[in-house]
């Protein structure tokens, strides 16, 4: 009976004993498994040129800038050791107005043993539009992973400093000023000439409606007067602004320049303005007053 005893109890020992070490070897051995890394756009940053270093947060960019941003992708899935993305990048002013369009691109590789830890990076250049005004815009990245059919996106903010025009409703003349040289960058808070010095002004557009793909058609002509409101000159169509872009214009730039003549008298003078906006058919006038001494 003894005998029958030990018999009974050796295999239930070792099947015990099986189990026992079947469950040590699984612990050893299998690998630590851990939640797949959610796709994500990682590192976005902007540059002052593509290889230097990214700038601070609070830096503040200048209107017709060059941005140069990049961007990388991780936790994207491969299949037979290759990777495909899809993304798409928007630029946006503070009103949320498209100032580029999309950018689209797809990222396609085959990944190598030693690429575990590679992240495929896009690094597109974004123009500030030339006329951009003051505020916060923003670049938005979207990003598809098609084989793990996942998606991700990132938003990154910065700052504009621009030229500051009062928008209006109407054709209006904003900031008429008059310079002591064509690249003065300040104007002159006292606008008094000597006879036969160069008078330059300049003045900003804005109010006037837009045609289809944002066209523009403004006019503009000019006229210097004496003190009494004697034409002394004209110029009934001094430029013309006309053309369409992506990106809606806030303001058109204008510019002008007279020489005094050596046989003016002293005295006031004055420079007008006439604005002819043809798309919304609209007028306006400005008035500007320098002295001659």
């Amino acid at each position: 009976m003894g005998s029958n005893s030990k018999l009974l109890w050796f295999p239930n020992s070792y099947m015990l004993a099986r189990t026992v070490c079947a469950i040590a070897w699984l612990a050893f051995a299998a690998p630590s498994f851990r939640a797949a890394e959610p796709l994500a756009v990682v590192n976005a940053a902007i540059r002052q040129m593509e290889d230097g270093a990214p700038l601070p947060p609070g830096f503040t960019y200048t209107p017709g800038e060059l941005l140069f941003f990049s961007f990388q992708v991780a936790g994207y899935q491969a299949a037979d050791e290759k990777v495909h993305l899809t993304y798409e990048i928007n630029a946006v002013d503070p009103k949320g107005v498209r100032f580029i369009e999309p950018i689209t691109g797809a990222v396609d590789a085959t990944l190598a043993p030693q690429d575990k830890e590679w992240k495929p990076k896009v690094h597109p250049e974004i123009p500030l539009p030339p006329l951009a005004g003051s505020g916060t815009y923003k670049i938005q990245v979207q990003v598809r992973d098609d084989i793990g059919k996942a998606e991700a996106s990132k938003e990154i903010s910065f700052s504009v400093r621009g030229h500051e025009v009062e928008p209006s409703d109407t054709l209006a003349v904003r900031n008429f000023h008059f310079f002591r040289t064509e690249e003065d960058p300040n104007p002159l808070k006292n606008p008094a000439f000597r006879r036969g010095d160069a008078v330059w002004a300049r003045f900003d557009i804005t109010g006037y409606k837009f045609g289809e793909a944002n066209m523009v058609e403004v006019a503009y002509g000019i006229a210097v007067l004496n003190s009494e409101g004697k034409v002394l000159f004209s110029q009934d169509q001094a430029a013309v602004e006309q053309g369409g872009s992506f990106y809606p214009k806030r303001y058109v730039p204008g510019q002008m320049s007279i020489t005094t003549q050596s046989n003016m008298r002293p005295g006031e003078y004055f420079i007008v303005v006439k604005v002819e906006d043809r798309i919304g058919k609209q007028t306006a006038e400005s008035k500007g007053k320098f002295t001659v001494e």
